[in-house]
């Protein structure tokens, strides 16, 4: 079993590109829920905290949905998720939204994370079987509009990881399917700035998302933690005229969870107590708690609020995972529909991010129910 267990580590770590230079990053189980879903945020350097409201801040920040211009949508994300290194990891993501009042809005969302098919060795290196592990997430939030700039957010999550998923093979296996349930919290603040050429906007949002119990594969005998996470943002939308406008956003990241070391046996810390420790507990002090903060920019360039061209960059410490990559991407809007691609582009060795693409295909639904009357 533990050979299984390391196994499907190891494609879990490499599938999120988590290797890091020196071995003290900081690992969780359920990597597949800090993969950005969307082609939106994902072409301008996974940024999405205080960016402008769109279908998919379920995952970035749901409290912006309370700000959205129509009443409902749902969109619908596709990532081909390493194809430079296997071709059958793939990552969907759908979410939606309904606004039943002017100032509150529901939204949902279902992420579902395939690994694919793999073979699983034992410890003398011969075949024992196949799996095809798993992952995926379904979560519910509720938001509201606080002031005519503020609103804030909650959502509850339900997260399964079956990482046997499908076992066929010789010898029984002691791994059974994770569950967990988990918690955001998020406030959006926005305020408009009168200009010469239109009025601009500058936006702040915090999400602190997946605040749930330990997973447990084995009938909690140990546990481990998922990726509780601090997103800071601010945005600000410049318009250039009455048909142009561009954005320049940027987001911070802060995993809390605690930080690998020699003498603390982590499956006796509870959740909490790993969210507060997350901030001092590095073993080379404050310099490497500055190391795990995850910084991120991007730029969106809108023309008539239908073509949209976008590009970002995202970075990690080379000592806590070493994803560096540039981001690109592009978007069309017509009537109901909108249609976004974005590209990443590794400026690291090895990244096995390097060329992932993603698709999203968005609806407004409000608008559709309109046109088809």
């Amino acid at each position: 079993m533990k050979k299984k267990f390391l196994t499907l580590t190891v494609v879990l770590s490499l599938a999120m590109g988590v290797m890091a230079v020196e071995p003290n990053p900081i690992s969780t189980v359920v990597p597949s829920l800090s993969i950005a879903p969307d082609a939106r945020a994902g072409a301008m350097g996974d940024v999405g905290a205080a960016t402008s409201p769109d279908l998919n801040s379920q995952y970035w920040n749901p409290a912006k949905y309370v700000f959205m211009e129509s009443e409902a949508g749902i969109s619908l994300s596709y990532t081909p998720w390493l194809r430079s290194i296997v071709p059958d990891i793939d990552l969907a993501y759908l979410a939606g939204y309904y606004k039943f009042s002017d100032r509150q809005a529901l939204s949902a969302s279902f992420r579902y994370f395939s690994l694919g098919d793999i073979t699983l060795m034992d410890q003398l290196g011969y075949e024992q079987g196949s799996a095809h592990p798993l992952e995926m997430a379904v979560d519910v939030a509720y938001s509201q509009m606080l002031s005519e700039k503020f609103s804030a957010s909650v959502a509850m999550r339900f997260i399964y990881s079956d990482l046997n998923n499908g076992f066929n093979g010789a010898g029984g296996s002691e791994m059974y399917p994770g569950m967990s349930v988990a918690a955001d919290v998020a406030g959006y603040y926005r305020q408009p700035i009168a200009l010469s050429s239109g009025d601009g906007l500058l936006s702040f949002g915090l999400n602190i998302s997946n605040l749930g119990s330990k997973m447990s594969y084995d009938k909690k005998v140990t546990s481990s933690f998922i990726p509780t996470n601090l997103r800071l943002g601010t945005s600000f939308d410049y318009p250039i005229d009455d048909f142009q406008s561009i954005s320049f956003s940027a987001d911070v990241n802060k995993l809390l969870v605690p930080t690998p070391n020699a003498t603390t046996d982590f499956n006796d810390v509870s959740m909490l107590s790993g969210v507060f420790s997350s901030f001092s507990d590095a073993p080379g002090g404050a310099k490497e708690e500055l190391q795990e903060i995850m910084w991120s920019v991007g730029a969106e360039y809108a023309y008539n609020k239908q073509f949209f061209v976008r590009a970002g960059y995202f970075n990690e410490n080379e000592y806590k995972g070493n994803r560096k990559y540039f981001t690109a991407g592009a978007g069309f809007k017509l009537n109901v529909f909108q249609l976004d691609a974005g590209y990443v582009i590794s400026t690291s060795q090895s990244n096995p991010l390097d060329q992932t693409l993603r698709f999203t295909l968005s609806f407004d639904l409000f608008g559709l129910k309109n046109l088809v009357r």
